[in-house]
């Protein structure tokens, strides 16, 4: 049994025996299953916590499979909604028909075959898993992600590329650190795309994005009544990932109770949804992404030793942009094909001396201010050649070599001005990207705004 034909199951029938006999062959196939003999208990559990398959007998002792199966339809999401098997041993063409009507995937005939219930309840629980991962992929269609190559050829990009390429024919667990804007999504991309588990989904978990109130349950998934609000039981972002593979990107924000939770999930492969009190096992792929310092964290109490460790199996460090130089070149011209195709226009080339002033620039916001850059000038071109004035970052005044003052709070309050200023310039005024580039939360950024109103 493969762990992505695993799946979570509820059995309904009121005859103990047969009850017992599927539920036994189900468990041997490494599923969870649980049991009810009445409709009542089965819409209970239905309620508390999600399932991959239900199977329902049509003939119970208070409602019928039928009733159960409308009930289901009427007060679950479609997305939250397991596949759905009929046993009968009335069956009826009335009765097959109005079980599809209702969302029925299949039924089946008493008496069958066990090796019948396995084979269906396999063809269910793949069905259930594309389905969520294709909601998953829709939902995300409008997020903007960069090509899933990676451009250079540089020693330094190349040594990266050879890293992916070993580590994507593993299931280890994969670090990757460096600064904002280096590409460290992508590299989680490929690494997945490469991998035996590419079929199955990528999720991603942006930790700085997202509330610290809702991120426990955006990992883990929610009860019904957890907390106010929680008026449906949630899939977390691990049970979507299940077979397949998880990028935590910008793990340093999590706070020590998170952090705890993820080490557990590292160790034991299991994690219990907010407000559950059921375990749920995972086989999962972990990769995190981080542009802060995590050891340092470790030293100053700020990050678990044990999971920097466990996340520390194949450390992946990202180059900035201005330790590979060589590849600007590169990165311009692909840059330039793309936004151009987007933006429906033809452009040539570049005018004498830009490229090399491209080359030269420091890049503080590596590759994604260098697409930005270049997307900017396509957009504001009005010929065929892209000249120095349309880029915004030729002729800009280099970093400060130099202090204002020798008193360390003016410093200080200069530092965050001049990292603020840069920020919010880059991020064209955008929030939630000038933050990512600081690689702080919104609300820390919110804090400086008002400290300096005047920026």
């Amino acid at each position: 049994m493969t762990a992505d034909a695993r799946g979570s199951i509820l059995l309904v029938d009121d005859e103990e025996k047969i009850l017992k006999t599927l539920a036994r062959a189900l468990r041997q196939e490494g599923h969870e299953v649980l049991e009810a003999t009445r409709s009542l208990d089965a819409r209970r559990l239905l309620r508390e916590r999600p399932f991959d398959v239900l199977v329902t007998d049509y003939v119970l002792p208070d409602l019928s499979g039928l009733e159960l199966i409308r009930t289901l339809t009427e007060t679950t999401p479609e997305p939250e909604r397991p596949q759905v098997l009929l046993m009968t041993a009335h069956a009826t063409v009335e009765s097959a028909i109005e079980a599809m009507k209702l969302g029925a995937l299949d039924y089946l005939q008493k008496p069958f075959e066990v090796d019948e219930l396995l084979v269906t309840v396999a063809r269910a629980i793949e069905l259930h898993r594309l389905r969520g991962q294709n909601r998953y992929l829709m939902s995300e269609r409008d997020e903007e992600f960069n090509h899933y190559g990676i451009v250079g050829r540089s020693a330094a990009i190349q040594k990266v590329i050879r890293t992916l390429e070993l580590v994507a024919e593993s299931k280890s667990t994969v670090l990757i650190t460096g600064e904002t804007g280096t590409g460290k999504e992508m590299v989680a991309r490929a690494i997945h795309s490469r991998s035996a588990q590419r079929r199955m989904p990528l999720i991603k978990v942006n930790c700085a994005a997202i509330p610290e109130s809702l991120l426990e349950s955006e990992r883990f998934g929610h009860g019904r009544g957890a907390f106010t609000g929680a008026t449906a039981t949630t899939r977390g972002k691990f049970a979507l990932a299940d077979g397949g593979t998880i990028f935590l990107d910008e793990i340093g924000t999590m706070s020590a109770a998170l952090q705890a939770k993820l080490l557990r999930v590292l160790q034991d492969r299991e994690f219990e949804p907010l407000g559950a009190e059921r375990t749920q096992r995972v086989d999962v792929r972990v990769i995190a992404a981080t542009n802060r310092d995590l050891r340092r964290m470790v030293a100053d109490g700020a990050f678990l030793e044990d999971l920097y460790y466990r996340l520390l199996v194949v450390p992946i460090e990202m180059p900035p942009l201005r330790d590979r130089r060589e590849d600007i070149p590169l990165l311009v011209d692909h840059f330039l094909r793309k936004h151009q195709k987007q933006a429906g226009k033809r452009i040539e080339g570049l005018a004498p001396g830009v490229l090399a002033a491209l080359v030269d620039y420091p890049w503080p916001g590596n590759v994604r201010e260098l697409e930005n850059t270049i997307e900017r000038a396509v957009v504001l071109s009005t010929g065929p050649v892209i000249t120095a004035a349309e880029i915004a970052v030729i002729g800009s005044p280099k970093p400060r070599s130099s202090l204002p003052s020798l008193r360390l709070h003016e410093n200080v309050e200069w530092t965050e001005r001049e990292t603020l200023r840069m920020a919010l310039e880059m991020a064209r005024g955008v929030k939630k990207d000038a933050a990512e580039l600081m690689g702080i939360s919104q609300r820390a950024l919110s804090y400086y705004l008002a400290k300096y109103p005047g920026d």
